[in-house]
């Protein structure tokens, strides 16, 4: 099993940034074998791909609209994937999932076996 915790929401103003942090255990976790993801839900919508990111941190994916303006890492030391997100937009507002994955960075939602809790960000105008 793996548990993921994202921390690093709140409410900000069109153009701040804002990083999210993610922090995975499990008696059977292994960051080196593991793909993490990030997702985001609005209210009436479908959880949408963010970003992935695979085992060393070499290779990335990126949704077209946050490209250029999103990036994650990880610390597989400290067991933490992070986004940084900058130039935000009150269209990027909504709640935000880490997920984690056996295998490479994929882009479906579908294709996560492990997910956290959540964590809100709000951009305003």
């Amino acid at each position: 099993q793996v548990q993921l915790v994202e921390s690093g929401g709140g409410l900000v103003q069109a153009g701040d940034s804002l990083k999210l942090s993610c922090v995975a255990s499990g008696r059977t976790f292994s960051m080196y074998g593991m793909a993490m993801g990030w997702f985001r839900q609005a209210p009436g919508k479908e959880r949408e791909f963010v970003g992935s990111i695979g085992w060393s941190g070499s290779i990335t994916y990126y949704a077209d609209i946050v490209k250029g303006r999103f990036t994650i890492s990880r610390d597989n030391a400290k067991n933490t994937v992070y986004l940084q997100m900058d130039s935000l937009k009150p269209d990027d507002t909504a709640v935000y999932y880490c997920a984690a994955r056996n295998g490479g960075a994929r882009r479906d939602r579908s294709e996560y076996n492990f997910w956290g809790q959540g964590t809100q960000v709000t951009v305003s105008s």
